[in-house]
């Protein structure tokens, strides 16, 4: 132990991590974004100074396999290969520290805005440039984890009362692409008009998706006719997930991964 209170296994650990630093964040350009907002999406470089082990992790994720092409899935997942097991891994294994995982479950609520408020104060105010943000997105709010395909299949507006039109929240807002070494700038890219969950995605936060929220989902949408294909239970499960937006990392059941998450050293936050 040395006098940080780090083991020798876990210095070693993050060397490894930091090592690979070097070869960029790596994530993938949004697949709902085209032409000019692609370009756009890939020119965003939001980690601060100093973040080589979120920029690390990010590398990993974006290697990390990502299943999309189900046919059918069960109620309860039991085979770690119908999950994204080794991102998840790599999420509670990450050797930085503070690390958080926020509770979110409201579509229309604040959640966005705090965990960047959240982030922007750990970078800046404490000092933590590889602070990392996890988000356990499930009830509404895993709505916003849908491509726009998805939306518009299966008319996600009605579930949202109209409220939300199209899936907005993977918009890649125009401050978003300021100067970022302006961090002060209130039209800039940590501001609250950059807030989406592309940006946040830019700046290291990574969205978890919830298998049993995507079963619930399905249920409902075949109870309410919302099944244009006529697919069987298992049959929309698997088409839900394989809309997800990527970057989101499917997991058996978000709540059940809380656990794993405050196991990992994940401090617990709920919107």
């Amino acid at each position: 132990m040395n006098e940080t209170g780090c083991t020798r296994r876990e210095v070693l650990r993050g060397l490894a991590w930091a090592g690979v630093a070097g070869l960029g964040l790596g994530a993938r350009v949004p697949a709902y974004a085209a032409g000019g907002e692609a370009q756009q999406a890939d020119r965003l470089h939001l980690l601060p100074p100093g973040a080589d082990l979120l920029e690390a992790l990010g590398k990993k994720l974006a290697a990390a396999p990502r299943r999309r092409d189900f046919k059918t899935v069960p109620m309860t997942l039991t085979d770690p290969d119908a999950w994204d097991d080794q991102a998840m891994q790599d999420v509670l294994h990450y050797p930085g520290n503070p690390k958080m995982v926020w509770h979110n479950t409201e579509l229309g609520g604040p959640w966005l805005n705090l965990m960047r408020l959240t982030l922007n104060s750990q970078i800046w105010a404490f000092k933590h440039p590889n602070f990392l943000i996890a988000s356990v997105t499930h009830s509404s709010a895993a709505l916003a984890l849908f491509d726009q395909a998805a939306w518009d299949k299966y008319n996600f507006a009605k579930l949202t009362k109209g409220k939300f039109k199209r899936n907005t929240f993977i918009d890649i807002p125009s401050a978003a692409l300021a100067d970022p070494a302006n961090f002060q700038n209130p039209e800039g890219p940590f501001s609250k008009k950059a807030t989406s969950i592309t940006v946040l995605q830019k700046r290291g936060v990574v969205f978890l998706a919830c298998h049993d929220g995507i079963w619930g989902l399905a249920a409902h949408l075949r109870k309410e006719r919302q099944n244009p294909d006529k697919l069987s239970h298992g049959e929309l499960a698997a088409d839900l997930t394989n809309h997800l937006i990527p970057g989101v990392i499917l997991t058996p059941d978000v709540v059940g991964e809380l656990v794993e998450l405050e196991l990992a050293g994940f401090t617990y936050a709920h919107s």
